[in-house]
């Protein structure tokens, strides 16, 4: 990643984290202790900023040796309020799309997700802020820009963005193949938010008890799953193709 998207040194990071920059996760020494090295870890905790402890040569790599044994990246974008981009969608009078992805851990999966989300006319993503891929120069890339474009939101726990999407008259269907329903048995014609879960472990179960209607993608071969962002992608042309008809 480039100098300019991190900040390195425990003070740099504490000062940065009490100026509200918005940051990624933070990279911190095993090992290490101090003041200053518990003042930063209670910050980052308090913060609910996403941390790990890594070797001395890890963080050597990323800074070329200057860090004082911390080392953080900083997000190239600002995340958005879901509440009030929620509000906002709605009162334009759209039908409102929403994604929300139970920490999906891959960038470039992310970042195929967020391309495809901007051709699809989705109206925010909503991401976990703990266990879920970072907004990276990997994931701008990967996104060919479209990062930039549309509205992405974190949240302290998938479930809160679950419950407060209900509550607006949204609803919300997770993509799972713990179902019958294909999503072509599923209308999107109403207000809802598809859940895509993560790469390895899918939807966590109770997202899925709590979601209003599951849906599954009808395979037909012997690999029983897809890769996310291809479902993903599937899912939202089928929003279109309904909403377009």
């Amino acid at each position: 990643m480039e100098n300019q998207t991190q900040i390195f040194g425990i003070r740099a990071i504490i000062e940065a984290i009490n100026a509200n920059q918005t940051i990624d996760k933070v990279f911190l020494q095993k090992g290490l202790q101090g003041d200053l090295f518990s003042e930063l870890e209670t910050l980052v905790n308090k913060k609910s900023i996403n941390k790990s402890y890594v070797p001395v040569e890890k963080l050597n790599k990323l800074s070329k040796g200057n860090h004082q044994g911390a080392v953080a990246q900083i997000s190239p974008i600002a995340f958005h309020d879901m509440e009030t981009l929620v509000s906002n969608v709605i009162e334009s009078g759209k039908t409102p799309l929403f994604l929300l992805l139970d920490q999906l851990s891959d960038v470039r999966n992310f970042g195929a997700i967020i391309r495809t989300a901007e051709c699809t006319g989705v109206d925010g993503i909503i991401i976990q802020k703990k266990g879920g891929a970072p907004v990276n120069g990997d994931t701008i890339k990967t996104s060919a820009g479209a990062v930039f474009k549309v509205p992405i939101c974190k949240v302290d726990h998938i479930k809160d963005a679950v419950f407060f999407m209900q509550a607006s008259g949204i609803k919300v269907i997770s993509a799972t193949e713990k179902t019958n329903d294909t999503l072509y048995d599923v209308s999107f014609n109403e207000p809802c938010a598809i859940v895509m879960g993560s790469e390895g472990r899918g939807i966590n179960p109770s997202i899925i008890k709590v979601s209003d209607a599951k849906a599954k993608l009808p395979l037909l071969g012997e690999i029983e799953s897809l890769n996310v962002s291809v479902a993903c992608g599937a899912f939202l042309y089928e929003v279109l193709r309904q909403r377009r008809d």
